[in-house]
């Protein structure tokens, strides 16, 4: 069995498009029968425009959205059978990291505060054991590339790539299984993008991580992911390594993003 699996998923909605006395008996299939397997240290890039269903999706993944149908299993424990409590437990295994660094984040509270509290989530005895835990936090933000000296700093005063380090910080300290970056670096600049990318795949090679990454960009997820699913109105339409469905994509819906890509012309 795969670390991560998901068998005929199905996220349904009722269309409210008549608005909340409307008696349409039409739904919205968001996900719509997704099959995919994910192995232990593995980055899988999901791909697809806005409303295509991928962030649905990974909302299903981590138990914040009830799926309609299907199987959603993690390292051999199937999720979606779980009660609410089993799965507030379950969920310091699975985290996300969002598009926005700064939305994400609690403005009142300091780097030290933010990491502190996730990592006692996995640990609560550490809230006794103060230095202890300031190492955790030292040896988190070195992790991610922060200098331990601005722990006690808030978020507005920091980049928004430092930002982004912030906020995988947060997403590591609980030790999860299974990390899902939903549009993690869209919002920054390119040459910050890089860094980030660089940063996350550092941290699979060495915390063995697995990770969902969430992204429009074809180009992106090509260059951090080991395989791409492209997502369609609910359906996964491709799969297959990241470079083979890079250059010779099957389904027309990932040759149209494809032809999405900006192309830099040679000057002749």
């Amino acid at each position: 069995m795969s670390f991560l699996e998901l068998q005929d998923l199905k996220t349904h909605f009722p269309d409210l498009g008549g608005g909340f006395l409307s008696k349409s008996t039409e739904t919205i299939k968001a996900v719509d029968g997704v099959d995919l397997s994910i192995e232990r240290g593995e980055i899988l890039g999901l791909v697809g425009e806005s409303g295509c269903g991928k962030s649905t999706l990974s909302r299903t993944v981590m138990q914040l959205q009830p799926a309609t149908g299907g199987k959603v299993t993690l390292a051999g424990e199937e999720l979606t059978t779980l009660d609410k409590s089993e799965v507030r437990k379950r969920r310091l295994d699975f985290q996300m990291i969002f598009q926005d660094p700064y939305a994400s984040l609690n403005p009142r509270m300091t780097v030290f505060s933010t990491l502190a509290e996730a990592i006692c989530q996995r640990h609560p005895e550490r809230k006794r054991q103060r230095d202890a835990l300031a190492e955790k936090v030292v040896e988190i933000m070195a992790t991610v590339g922060l200098d331990s000296r601005h722990m006690r700093k808030y978020p507005h005063e920091f980049s928004g790539g430092q930002r982004q380090r912030i906020a995988i910080a947060r997403a590591l300290a609980p030790e999860p299984k299974l990390i899902i970056a939903d549009e993690p670096v869209s919002a920054l600049d390119v040459s910050i993008q890089s860094q980030i990318l660089n940063l996350l795949l550092d941290l699979r090679d060495r915390l063995n991580l697995t990770m969902i990454f969430i992204s429009h960009d074809l180009s992106v997820v090509r260059y951090i992911a080991d395989n791409i699913a492209v997502m369609y109105q609910g359906k996964i339409v491709e799969y297959g390594e990241a470079n083979e469905v890079f250059h010779n994509p099957q389904d027309p819906y990932t040759q149209k993003l494809l032809s999405a890509i900006p192309r830099i012309k040679s000057s002749s």
